[in-house]
């Protein structure tokens, strides 16, 4: 093995893996990809490489521009108002990543001089020691380490739960259909290569169509993602008063699972590059897919709460005001390599062909009528 190769696989991971097939047999390609992204200690974001921003594998919108979370602050104000401006306002963010998006948020908040900033109470909800210990580095810099703890699970809380590409990060089952028939891919080890084959689908995956009420069309491959429904339906109970955002990849059932959606959404990314292989570069690649959005809307749903509207992250941004980041400077500014920076970014968060074709779903419970600016015309 080369030295390029041998730097492109986690030889322990991918071991791990073989010894769990050859102990159980074929296992489904969901516990397959858990293993590869969250194995204690090797997997992809437990292992402790760097694995987000312009360095790393991906780019999500936080590490894109802090004028996203400048952004995102003044919604959260807005809902904060929207509650009558309480003396504290929790804001809970699950997976925070690099904790670039609480830096932002809070930052933006602290400049504005607001009694906002005060009623902030900042939850991180984080599963990855490693990243746990790379968020309260980045806020310690900032000197906002005050203004956030860090918590096993979601809590009761009464401000808002929010999520950014979190669910479409969490393990899938893959799928096709066959005459008709549902079958799962499961994953197999023939002593040298990882292979797929075709089994009866687990009860949860079964359950999961009859609840949409439809199927992949004939010989299609898709991804389910029953984790991510039980996530928002727990994560919605927990939600005493307030908002709950949804920030992700994804489509509504239909569409997710049209006919002509032959190959599904799963892609893996290393170094900025795509790719559909998900048993190349083992622990060195991220693996995700797009989420439904049917089925999360309806879970938070059965959990009490109201779906407020649902849009693109580029309408949702452009609505709060993100275009006053690309006006050019005033007379006698001369940082013209600022501005230039800052207006490739905003140009980057709203891209309808990448970071703005998001969608940003929000709902609420006990808020009453309410119009929130980042969903007008929505």
């Amino acid at each position: 093995m080369s030295e390029f190769e041998a730097t492109t696989e986690n030889t322990a991971l991918k071991q791990a893996i073989i010894d769990r097939i050859e102990a159980e047999g074929p296992i489904s390609f969901r516990d397959y990809m858990a293993i590869a992204l969250y194995h204690p200690g090797l997997g992809y974001y437990t292992g402790g490489r760097e694995v987000l921003g312009r360095g790393g594998d991906f780019v999500t919108s936080p590490e894109a521009s802090p004028v996203f979370g400048g952004m995102l602050g003044r919604q959260l104000r807005e809902m904060w108002e929207a509650l009558g401006s309480p003396a504290t306002f929790d804001v809970v963010e699950a997976g925070a990543g690099s904790g670039a998006l609480a830096r932002d948020i809070l930052a933006w908040a602290n400049r504005t001089a607001h009694p906002f900033f005060g009623a902030i109470q900042y939850i991180i909800v984080e599963a990855s020691e490693p990243l746990a210990e790379k968020q309260r580095a980045r806020l310690a810099a900032e000197g906002l380490a005050d203004k956030a703890r860090w918590l096993d699970a979601v809590p009761r809380s009464t401000g808002i739960i929010l999520s950014n590409e979190l669910l479409d990060a969490m393990p899938v089952n893959r799928v096709t259909v066959e005459g008709g028939e549902l079958r799962e891919v499961f994953v197999t080890w023939d002593g040298a290569n990882f292979g797929e084959e075709l089994r009866d689908p687990a009860p949860a995956v079964v359950d999961y169509f009859k609840r949409v009420g439809l199927l992949p069309g004939e010989g299609s491959h898709a991804e389910v993602n029953p984790s991510a429904v039980d996530w928002v339906r727990n994560a919605a109970a927990s939600l005493e008063r307030g908002f709950f955002l949804t920030i992700d990849y994804g489509y509504e059932a239909d569409e997710l699972y049209a006919p002509w959606r032959k190959d599904g959404t799963l892609l893996c990314f290393y170094r900025q590059n795509p790719s559909t292989d998900p048993y190349a570069r083992i622990g060195r690649q991220d693996m995700t897919s797009h989420i439904d959005f049917t089925s999360v809307r309806r879970a938070a749903e059965e959990a009490g709460l109201t779906t407020l509207g649902m849009v693109t992250q580029s309408q949702f941004l452009m609505n709060l005001g993100i275009g006053e980041a690309m006006q050019p400077p005033g007379e006698g500014d001369t940082n013209m390599e600022e501005y230039f920076a800052r207006r490739r970014a905003v140009t980057e968060l709203i891209d309808p062909a990448g970071l703005g074709r998001i969608r940003v779903l929000v709902q609420a419970r006990g808020v009453g009528e309410v119009s929130l600016t980042g969903l007008r015309d929505a």
